[in-house]
């Protein structure tokens, strides 16, 4: 086969070079439905055809909301860019007024729901748009199926065409869209051609260590987020087979059905894991508590490439079995790597998960730049704890004067939709400015030290970089979300949510005489005290300047519903002060 340069090209290169009867695995009632590649193929032809003869034309749009990765997503995904049409994949998880807003953003002219929540969504400002039919992947009463394209599209009659409108397909041609889950304001429309993604895909393939045809992976963060989408067509490239886990809760029952040997993951659902092995932890008493608490001290000091020596590596081999063992088997028994992307990983889980042979590769990058820029690898010595690795090739990282880290290479984007201004003000020369401080060590290895935007200074004058205060303060088990605020205040200050179901099971356990109602919680003298101890420990840590003098605890949880946060978990900060300005006016105009 000739060379990859388009998207649609990973399914046919797979097929030529590594078929798999289980390409795409998704489960209906109960029961895994395998996808081979042929099929899988034959489909996406199917959809092709179905949607020339709705009068699909190049660059026309297509909007994809699913609530789930699904085998349907990739059938319509393909379906689509060979016919030279654009991808428009929406999250699910924001307000029908986003849905009308990115649908007439991008002049969609077709629509893709999942279930039957995003659709009510979807009608609710159908109207508002020039959507002309909608199609969904469930069975639901009142819409057409997805099925009915895939009739529609069976004479193969037209297939000519689809070759003819293929091979038109440049790879500089865009590939699609994907609007950004902004922290403030709109938005923004990031175009991405063929040849971003294709070049960010094949330059990162030799970071994941896949065994050809082999290797199961567990899919379950966003497809409509270009992290998983790049892992989702590297996966294709390495002929592997793809899991699609049918909901977020459902991880861990649907790892232990399918023992995958590698998926991607956030820090946050890791932080969550770990807790939740932290709370067995609590049940347990005598020689099995101690043993526990031992291996987990191990772990902390976790390092790779055996650097702690053979005596270490013995205990490990004990804790390893006795411990390590049940937390391997609770997902799955075989997960040997995970890949982690969207926001900064704690060092100690790196550590954790490291020590029970289930190594945590640290990645990043942002949708401007297809994604990955730089991403740890195991073998080679390409790993190193608190840092993303070292960039792929043919991306070039630059620090700038200020500290901003620069990207240059194939994977930076066409611009922004309709917006050159914005394209402009991100962008100089070739080179992409992504906001984020970072430096490079003698290793070759990037590390970022913070975001720029939301670094800030207090009144005296004193530069105060927030994130570095709210990393080490969420490792703490009474700590779900903090944000560290004090631009142009005399000092640094914080709001916490804290993590209510610990702290609710911390009050039981305690037999504390405190309510365990959010409100309850949040005004506690005796858990604010607790977690004044979290903040104490965590001050000793920073200059003076920097410590947190003054917090406010929030009596609700911080969500994606709720505004707090966006699509991928990331703080919506202006949201937040708005959101608690009578919390902050407590704290500093008390």
């Amino acid at each position: 086969m000739k060379e990859i340069t388009r998207l649609f090209d990973f399914p046919y290169y797979q097929l030529e070079n590594k078929p798999n009867d289980a390409a795409l695995v998704t489960k209906y009632d109960g029961e895994w439905v395998k996808t081979s590649t042929q099929e899988y193929l034959d489909k996406a032809n199917a959809l092709s055809r179905a949607l020339l003869k709705l009068g699909v034309k190049k660059n026309d749009k297509i909007a994809v909301i699913s609530s789930t990765n699904r085998t349907e997503w990739n059938i319509v995904d393909i379906g689509v860019l060979q016919l030279g049409a654009q991808n428009i994949p929406i999250y699910p998880t924001i307000c029908a007024e986003d849905y009308e807003y990115v649908i007439n953003h991008s002049e969609s002219i077709y629509c893709f729901v999942s279930d039957e929540e995003v659709l009510k969504k979807v009608n609710k400002i159908k109207k508002n748009t020039n959507i002309k039919d909608v199609y969904s992947f469930d069975h639901i009463k009142g819409c057409k199926h997805y099925s009915e394209l895939l009739e529609l599209g069976k004479e193969t009659t037209n297939q000519e065409e689809v070759e003819t409108r293929k091979n038109e397909v440049k790879p500089s041609d865009l590939a699609t869209i994907i609007y950004t889950s902004g922290t403030t304001g709109k938005p923004k429309g990031v175009m991405l051609s063929h040849s971003n993604i294709t070049t960010n895909v094949l330059d990162s393939a030799s970071r994941v260590p896949l065994r050809k045809g082999e290797t199961r992976v567990l899919s379950f963060l966003p497809i409509c987020h270009v992290f998983e989408r790049v892992l989702i067509y590297i996966y294709q490239h390495a002929g592997t087979s793809i899991y699609f886990a049918e909901a977020l809760d459902k991880i861990g029952d649907n790892a232990k059905e399918i023992k995958p040997n590698m998926m991607s993951v956030v820090p946050r659902l890791l932080e969550k894991v770990y807790d939740k092995i932290m709370d067995k932890a609590e049940d347990l008493t005598g020689i099995k508590k101690a043993l526990f608490y031992w291996a987990v001290s191990l772990g902390e000091e976790w390092k790779p490439y055996r650097e702690n020596g053979a005596w270490y590596e013995f205990k490990l081999s004990i804790a390893s079995k006795l411990i390590f063992s049940k937390w391997r088997a609770a997902l799955g028994g075989e997960l040997h790597t995970m890949v982690s992307g969207s926001a900064a990983l704690q060092p100690r889980l790196a550590r954790m998960f490291g020590a029970a042979g289930m190594q945590v590769m640290e990645g990043y990058g942002l949708t401007e730049t297809s994604p990955v820029v730089s991403v740890g690898k195991y073998a080679n010595n390409m790993y190193k704890v608190g840092t993303v690795g070292i960039p792929i090739p043919n991306v070039e990282v630059k620090i700038a004067e200020d500290g901003e880290i620069l990207i240059k290479g194939p994977n930076v984007m066409m611009g922004y939709y309709k917006d050159s201004e914005k394209t402009a003000s991100v962008m100089t020369g070739d080179y992409f400015h992504t906001g984020d401080k970072g430096e490079i060590d003698d290793d070759g290895f990037l590390k970022i030290t913070g975001r720029k935007k939301e670094m800030f200074k207090t009144s005296g004058g004193k530069y105060i970089i927030p994130t570095l205060l709210e990393n080490d303060l969420k490792q703490s088990r009474f700590i779900e979300q903090i944000m560290v605020i004090g631009e142009g205040e005399k000092m640094p200050a914080a709001l916490i949510q804290p993590n209510f179901e610990f702290v609710q099971e911390w009050i039981e356990r305690k037999n504390h005489a405190v309510g365990t109602s959010f409100e309850d919680i949040a005004n506690s003298e005796t858990v604010q005290k607790r977690i004044q101890k979290e903040v104490d420990k965590c001050n000793k840590k920073f200059g003076k300047w920097e410590q947190i003098k003054k917090f406010e605890i929030t009596p609700e949880e911080w969500s994606i519903d709720a505004g707090h946060l966006t699509p991928t978990m990331k703080m919506k900060r202006d949201v937040i002060k708005k959101m608690y300005a009578s919390l902050i006016e407590r704290i500093y105009r008390p």
